[in-house]
């Protein structure tokens, strides 16, 4: 079921289901997109101020938008239009994430009236439910036809 901007509301809420980083996973991820020391060797990580290895905060950005796609069922998918990030507190090997995302803000475009702008804020927790990230994120959302 794909929803369009007039099924949702304020309030709403989405939740996902779960993925597992591993180390592994978060040295590849490293490797080929934030080569860093503390997202590629334990050893090396521990001298620095995350105390261990840590996933890229885009690592767990990108989890978390596949973890979206998966649970937030916008017709014609997740078109963004802009967002604000944060990482409280670093993701590590073995986390257990999962995401859930709330609508805060609706607004009809005045211009355009097939569509509207949908703001969502979205937690991403670890299986402790600690927040590993928090995404504020403005999606442009399409109108059900007239």
């Amino acid at each position: 079921m794909s929803l369009f901007f007039d099924d949702l509301a304020v309030g709403t809420r989405f939740e996902s289901g779960t993925t597992t980083l591993d180390a592994a996973a978060i040295r590849e991820f490293a490797a080929q997109y934030d080569p860093q020391p503390f997202h590629l060797d334990d050893a090396a990580a521990r001298t620095t101020l995350f105390g261990g290895l840590a996933a890229s905060g885009w690592h767990t950005a990108a989890v978390t938008m596949r973890l979206l796609v998966e649970s937030v069922p916008i017709a014609g998918g997740l078109i963004g239009a802009g967002n604000d990030i944060s990482w409280p507190r670093p993701t590590r090997p073995g986390d257990v994430l999962r995401v859930v995302t709330d609508v805060v803000e609706m607004i009809p475009s005045a211009s355009r009236p097939d569509r509207g702008r949908v703001v969502m804020r979205s937690e991403t927790l670890n299986q402790n439910g600690e927040v590993v990230q928090i995404l504020l994120a403005r999606l442009v959302v399409p109108r059900r036809a007239p």
